[in-house]
């Protein structure tokens, strides 16, 4: 069963342009791949590994995906895995909780 929740991780920049615009529509990896990316909770910690090692500043969202509806699909990707993929924007809404992530 896929999970009712998934990750996104922001960098700071994205994360105030966020709050500010009630809504995200993706990173430049995102929008160049025409969904954003998120991950589950087992998957955040390589995620960030492999995307953002070194960054400072990072924020963690968590993504209430029952919001979203059929927005999101769950396709195959890094190592054979099923990644959450939102394509549309990411609300505000569905944001859950949100927290800072420690430096790489």
């Amino acid at each position: 069963m896929m999970s009712d929740f998934a990750y996104k991780i922001l960098t700071e920049d994205q994360w105030t342009e966020f709050q500010a615009a009630d809504v995200f529509r993706g990173a430049p990896v995102d929008l160049a791949d025409g969904y954003i990316h998120m991950s589950t909770a087992e998957q955040v910690a390589e995620t960030a590994a492999r995307h953002f090692a070194g960054q400072s500043g990072l924020v963690l969202a968590k993504v209430d995906l029952t919001r979203l509806g059929d927005a999101v699909k769950w396709e195959l990707s890094r190592g054979g895995q099923l990644f959450p993929h939102l394509y549309g924007d990411l609300p505000m809404s569905a944001i859950v909780e949100a927290a800072e992530m420690p430096t790489l």
